[in-house]
């Protein structure tokens, strides 16, 4: 299997889209109240990629997952309840979802292995993360990947576990 990861183009969007309802779809079946508000919605989508934030991982050249990559831009985080482990450059990582078609082989896990590799390439070696605390499976990735429990922070008055884990230099 041949595994890519690279930005999201607009001729993306609506492949991207549809993962993402199906993600949505997920969180309900699974109990989560994570994505359930309406958010995200394909403004969101189509703004990240025009951003230049929106990242999809490939496999076989085939899109199977996306995520929203942001550099130091996360203001809810300047209002964490906790303690972040480092207070410098960070990037974060949004709206993780694969494709029913790719579920259980790992791809979300290579998302945040793809991430801390751009992390790195570009000098910076902290990366932030939020989800539901409903939301099991990202809560068990988080832990397998060695990401620390910092706090919480709020969106949209949702109450989230933020997550961080500091990224050895090559």
């Amino acid at each position: 299997m041949n595994f890519n990861f690279r930005k999201a183009t607009t001729l993306d969007t609506a492949e991207i889209w549809t993962i993402i309802q199906q993600a949505i779809v997920r969180r309900k079946n699974d109990g989560s109240q994570q994505w359930q508000d309406g958010y995200p919605n394909e403004d969101v989508i189509k703004q990240d990629i025009e951003k230049g934030i929106g990242y999809v991982i490939t496999l076989d050249n085939i899109l199977a997952g996306y995520a929203a990559i942001l550099f130091n831009d996360e203001p809810a985080y300047e209002q964490l309840k906790g303690t972040w482990l480092t207070n410098g450059d960070f990037v974060v990582v949004h709206r993780v979802a694969i494709s029913d078609d790719y579920l259980g082989k790992g791809l979300a896990q290579k998302i945040f292995l793809f991430t801390e590799d751009l992390a790195v390439n570009n000098n910076i070696f902290s990366i932030k993360v939020d989800t539901n605390f409903d939301n099991i499976p990202m809560l068990k990735i988080l832990e397998k990947l060695g990401y620390t429990y910092c706090g919480e922070v709020t969106f949209r008055g949702s109450i989230r576990n933020a997550f961080e884990k500091i990224v050895p230099s090559s």
